[in-house]
């Protein structure tokens, strides 16, 4: 469970820094802890359409595994359901309806989230529809305005299309306020731009009020995520896509959010993770994985977070067999962290400003104007017009060389002169231009910040492909350094032997000092690495007879590597 706020609490410590404490909306965060989205249901055209449609003995079932609260997509803006013109009426049926459901939820002692969602009206005409977005909200403000606190709003699920990172600044202040007018003191949750992700956080600018929560979404690696996924264009070739759990892995995960975390301790809000989850057709154990961790590391960080869906394809309960998915329910309520999957890295490209760009260049397009120059160790990006779109100011590095299949993980430093939104990925040099690395989406502050993308690259070797970083539609500088590509392989355990009938047989292990290789003639050397990849012993194995002495290694756990004309074995080893 989430970790219990108390007085020492990083935000009540900033309470004299600043008048905006928001300790209500924290102290509804905790309780909201564990959550789960119903999800396909009435964000549907029609409550069954998609084939799921809402049961009461759902939030029973919910209620009883032990999560703590349910988050009600809601789709409003269909004719059976509102007026499409003034005074844009809610149909009293279909608000009857979400009230039960509602009751329900606090009958099984739920907190409840209700929200916006799938305003395709709104996302393609903002002014046109504004109106009826705030009516709406005053209507079910109202309505619901006697519930207890354990009914939350969200004001609108993933904003994107033309509705603007400014223009959800201003749209979300003016529903805020309708919503005031009837609930003065309900914890409402703010999303975020560019369809929810952490990337435009930076653009967020929150309004005065001490019951806001910040409420990005999470869906990454997207390849693996969405692998399938009928709706996504291109999905399938994303089959067999897994999530390992490596450090890498975590990495990633943990620099993603870097930006979210400072974001929350600087203004004083709490993070709830709306929507998290993985497709069915990922495999079972990656799936496990991925939610065992994200989940366990969002409590750590005191984010409380909704799993995205009960019983649609990302669910964990199956309406038609009544049979829970046991891996994902026992990764988000039981599973506690494991230690990562090692790996050992190998360089494939580092960066060095020292005397030059290094061969990378800045492209300026749409009307964009800006200059690169290295100075100081880092690359300086200066931008007078940023265009209209992510792309119209690139910085690229080509002749990255990427091999099918295998796993890479790209990492570097950045920072910019003021709080802004870009996009980095690996991907191919000429047209189509894709992404092999999916397009990630980050947040840049005005202090140093370091970010780690880990991939395995599905497509075909390109030898020639290009590092890129989208920084348009903005003119805040940036500087980038530290730039690596790295090749990851896994490492074999000694657990692992009994698997992989070819690995190497060493003993003893764990060891004192010397350790020795079974049939030494088939390797001419061996090398000893920490977890973190770093070489600490070489040795010649055709003139020690197999031996490698470790006396000058200190207790611990290492990677030996084992070099053959034709076998190449890893194995870990205990030093005692």
């Amino acid at each position: 469970m989430m970790k219990l706020i108390t007085v020492s609490y990083l935000v009540l410590g900033c309470i004299l820094a600043s008048a905006q404490n928001r300790l209500p909306a924290f102290e509804m965060n905790e309780r909201l802890g564990r959550g789960i989205n119903m999800g396909n249901s009435f964000e549907a055209p029609s409550e069954a359409e998609w084939g799921n449609p809402w049961k009461g003995e759902y939030f029973r079932i919910i209620s009883e595994l032990g999560f703590n609260h349910v988050r009600l997509p809601i789709q409003w803006e269909t004719a059976d359901r509102s007026m499409a013109t003034a005074p844009y009426t809610i149909n009293p049926v279909f608000l009857n309806r979400i009230q039960q459901v509602v009751d329900t939820a606090l009958k099984y002692n739920l907190h409840i989230i209700i929200n916006m969602h799938h305003h395709e009206a709104l996302y393609a005409d903002p002014t046109g529809q504004k109106d009826r977005f705030l009516s709406q909200w005053y209507q079910v403000a109202d309505f619901f305005k006697d519930y207890s606190d354990k009914l939350l709003f969200e004001v609108l699920n993933e904003p994107h299309g033309n509705v603007s990172p400014t223009i959800w600044n201003e749209y979300f202040v003016d529903a805020l306020a309708e919503i005031r007018k009837t609930n003065p003191t309900r914890v409402v949750l703010m999303g975020v731009a560019e369809y929810g992700g952490l990337g435009a956080i930076a653009q967020l600018e929150l309004p005065d009020d001490e019951y806001i929560i910040l409420s990005p979404h999470y869906y990454n690696p997207f390849n693996f995520t969405h692998q399938g996924a009928e709706w996504v264009v291109g999905a399938d070739v994303w089959l067999g896509t897994d999530w390992k759990d490596t450090e890498a892995d975590r990495e990633t995960v943990i620099s993603e959010f870097s930006y979210a975390l400072q974001f929350s301790e600087t203004n004083h809000i709490p993070i709830h993770v709306g929507e998290f989850g993985s497709y069915s057709k990922a495999d079972a154990a990656s799936r496990a994985r991925w939610t065992t961790f994200l989940a366990r590391w969002f409590e750590a960080q005191n984010m409380s977070w909704a799993y995205w869906e009960f019983s649609a394809g990302f669910g964990i309960y199956n309406p038609t067999t009544q049979q829970f998915v046991s891996p994902l329910v026992n990764a988000l309520l039981h599973n506690e962290m494991s230690e990562p999957t090692p790996v050992l890295s190998t360089s494939i490209y580092t960066s060095n400003f020292s005397t030059g760009v290094d061969g990378w260049s800045l492209s300026n397009q749409g009307g964009a104007a800006g200059s690169l120059v290295a100075t100081g160790g880092k690359l300086d990006v200066s931008i007078t017009n940023g265009g209209t779109e992510g792309w119209h100011v690139q910085l690229v590095r080509s002749n990255i060389p990427l091999e099918k299949d295998k796993l890479y993980r790209i990492s570097f430093k950045i920072q910019a002169t003021a709080d802004r939104s870009a996009t980095f990925y690996a991907g191919k040099a000429s047209d189509p231009w894709n992404a092999y690395s999916g397009y990630n989406g980050i947040s840049i502050g005005t202090s140093e910040s370091t970010f780690s993308f880990s991939f395995t690259m599905t497509s075909p070797t390109d030898l020639s492909s290009r590092l890129v970083f989208d920084l348009g539609n903005s003119t805040a500088g940036v500087k980038v350094w530290d730039v690596k590509v790295e090749e990851l392989t896994f490492i074999v355990t000694a657990l692992e032997q009994k698997v992989f009938s070819a690995a190497p047989f060493v003993y003893p292990n764990p060891v004192h000092s010397l350790l020795y290789v079974e049939e030494p003639d088939k390797y001419q050397a061996a090398a000893v690495y920490d977890l973190a990849g770093r070489l600490l012993l070489q040795v010649n194995l055709t003139t020690d007879l197999g031996a490698i002495n470790l006396d000058g290694i200190p207790q611990g756990m290492y990677i030996l590597c084992l070099e053959g004309m034709v076998k190449h074995d890893q194995i870990k080893i205990i030093k005692e």
